[in-house]
């Protein structure tokens, strides 16, 4: 999860298939004007149109990232994932336009994370809380997170999903790969269908955060003789389907480590890749993932 500027503006997450689709309509119809026009103009100067520099100008490129990240959810997904293609089976233009979007989301307004908590917790949960931080301190694709501090002393991070995201899946997914056929980018015999599909499995599978409570717990069972590493602890009586309460975890980002003395260095790496190891080789699950910004050092 990326973290929120401190004078960034909360965004509302548009809901509703009707308007999601809206929004990618009008996405689909700004783009394919200003590429019309970016054509007509390279006409009226005896060149001939290429569909890749009229796709990829500042403004499109612009236009598609602020979209999709204003919508979350299921399209600024796709968009992610498209953007860590590294030329292997996407075009590398297509991945150019998405690379935006990995650290570029926007928070919920007040008033849908309110709705959110109060449709997701007991009646007076509020009173259980000595502080609530309303803006988050960490925002992504599929929900932002929380910090908060509870009568009896627990200091949780709540992790809480986008309004309406779950239920959108299905949908942006098609809208999305409408999108991405139209950017005329891919090969003519490229199958987009497969992997459309994979990536709406794989994102009804992340938001549901009763099965990822699962395995952070499995996962901190797997790692609980093993003192270098630190997995938060699920609060199973603040945890829903839509929010999921951990502890909250204190530490520096682990970019910072490349400052360190060397030894610290190869300590850390070797951790981590040790640990990559055991995923692959004996525990036969993985939870490391390779965005930094799920590492904290300490």
């Amino acid at each position: 999860m990326s973290e929120i500027p401190p004078r960034a503006k909360s965004v509302a997450v548009p809901t509703g298939r009707i308007a999601r689709f809206g929004h990618i309509s009008s996405l689909t119809a700004n783009v394919a004007g200003n590429m019309a026009l970016g054509a007509l103009l390279q006409l009226g100067h005896g060149q001939r149109p290429v569909m890749k520099d009229l796709l990829l100008t500042p403004r499109n490129i612009t236009q598609v990232t602020d979209k999709l990240s204003k919508m979350r959810g299921a399209a600024m997904k796709i968009g992610q994932l498209v953007s860590m293609d590294t030329g292997d089976i996407l075009p590398p233009e297509l991945t150019q336009i998405m690379a935006r979007l990995r650290d570029n989301a926007s928070a919920m307004p007040p008033a849908q994370l309110k709705q959110v908590l109060n449709a997701q917790l007991p009646t007076g949960w509020l009173a259980s809380v000595r502080k609530f931080d309303v803006r988050p301190i960490a925002a992504a694709s599929i929900g932002q997170v929380h910090r908060a501090v509870l009568k009896d002393g627990r200091e949780l991070a709540l992790k809480i999903q986008y309004i309406g995201v779950a239920d959108s899946i299905d949908s942006d997914v098609a809208n999305v790969g409408v999108l991405i056929k139209m950017s005329g980018l891919l090969p003519s015999e490229f199958e987009l269908a497969p992997y459309l599909e994979e990536a709406r499995k794989q994102l009804h599978d992340e938001t549901d955060y009763v099965r990822e409570a699962a395995q952070i717990n499995h996962f901190r069972n797997l790692l609980k003789d093993t003192p270098q590493f630190v997995i938060p602890a699920v609060h199973r009586d603040w945890s829903t389907p839509k929010i999921l309460a951990m502890d909250y975890m204190t530490g520096v980002p682990i970019e910072n480590v490349a400052s360190a003395p060397q030894a610290i260095k190869d300590q850390v790496i070797t951790d981590l890749i040790t640990l990559a190891l055991r995923e692959l080789l004996e525990f036969g699950v993985i939870q490391t993932d390779p965005n930094f910004a799920n590492y904290l050092y300490e």
